[in-house]
């Protein structure tokens, strides 16, 4: 795997380029591109050990991003890259931090998960209009009942496309299941996601069964929910991750085992997600940190979501013994 790209040096390079007096080579602006979209270059923000380094870069990573596209705006690489960022902090930054607020803080969370709604559905639109410039008429097509014949068009190189797409709207919906153009769209969404699926099952060490866990577990069963697919997903998830990411963990304790009101298995889960080593897997440093920041948040928080649960259990004993 290619090093990650040195970002500050990269932003040096591209600003020069971009607000020079001279007139701008088209040539060096794709190789920028290119370098800053390449193959590891998204580790330089997935595999720093400092979750606050990061979520305090991002956004001048996305404007830098933003500006490059504007002067290529058919790079796909781009297009991804740029969407994806929105979609990572929306959700590492924005949306993760406003949830575990205090209820007195009842205004700034609606706030930030206002704010998260709308760089999700950012993110999305825009790696959707990579899929419409790739494959003309794809926007429109379930509209037209002709999206099945445009997924058949798409190939394995397509699936992160499709993979964020689905997951940066359907996040977006999440946080407002009152948004009615938004829950008319679950058929097509489950058409991209389920596409992305065949097509690379294996895509991203298991980050489909991932979503597939939550997808499954959060939607009721006349929207497509299904509990026993759920915990098929959980399975394949952990398989294909080997046991190095935190992520399935907790999102099978968030989407299943709290729905259930299974208190064991949400807490064998998280201290499961506490258990990972990441630096065992250094490309997903980054990821599995604030994975586990949530398991930890998750755990503290056992009361507010287990009514079995309160201040007299020991729930709180058996969950800092370890710390």
């Amino acid at each position: 795997m290619k090093r990650p790209v040195f970002f500050a040096g990269s932003a040096a390079l591209v600003l020069a380029l971009l607000f020079s007096s001279c007139s701008v080579n088209k040539m060096a602006i794709k190789a920028v591109s290119n370098a800053l979209t390449g193959e590891g270059s998204g580790e330089v923000f997935t595999g720093d050990p400092d979750p606050e380094l990061v979520g305090d870069a991002l956004p001048f990573a996305i404007k830098l991003y933003e500006t490059l596209l504007s002067n290529n705006p058919d790079h796909q690489g781009l297009i991804l890259t740029t969407g994806s960022l929105f979609i990572m902090y929306a959700n590492a930054f924005v949306q993760g931090p406003a949830e575990m607020l205090s209820q007195d803080q009842f205004f700034e969370r609606e706030t930030a998960l206002e704010r998260a709604k709308k760089l999700y559905l950012r993110g999305a639109n825009l790696i959707s209009t990579g899929l419409e410039k790739k494959y003309p008429g794809f926007g429109g097509a379930h509209k037209a009942g002709t999206l099945d014949q445009f997924l058949a068009k798409t190939t394995k190189e397509d699936v992160p496309c499709l993979y964020w797409t689905t997951a940066g709207t359907l996040a977006a919906y999440s946080l407002n299941p009152f948004d009615l153009d938004l829950g008319m769209r679950l058929s097509e969404l489950t058409a991209l996601i389920g596409r992305a699926y065949e097509l690379d099952p294996d895509f991203n060490n298991g980050a489909l069964d991932d979503f597939y866990i939550l997808f499954y577990a959060s939607l009721p069963e006349g929207m497509g929910g299904d509990k026993s697919k759920a915990e098929m997903h959980y399975k394949r998830a952990l398989e294909k991750s080997k046991g190095l990411l935190a992520g399935p963990y907790v999102s099978y304790a968030a989407a299943v085992a709290v729905p259930a009101q299974d208190y064991e298995t949400f807490k064998a889960c998280l201290e499961a997600a506490l258990a990972v080593d990441a630096d065992k897997d250094p490309a997903n440093r980054l990821v599995n940190i604030l994975a586990q920041r949530k398991a930890r948040y998750l755990l503290d928080s056992a009361p507010d979501f287990f009514a079995d649960l309160d201040s007299g259990d020991d729930w709180q004993q058996n969950t800092f013994e370890k710390e």
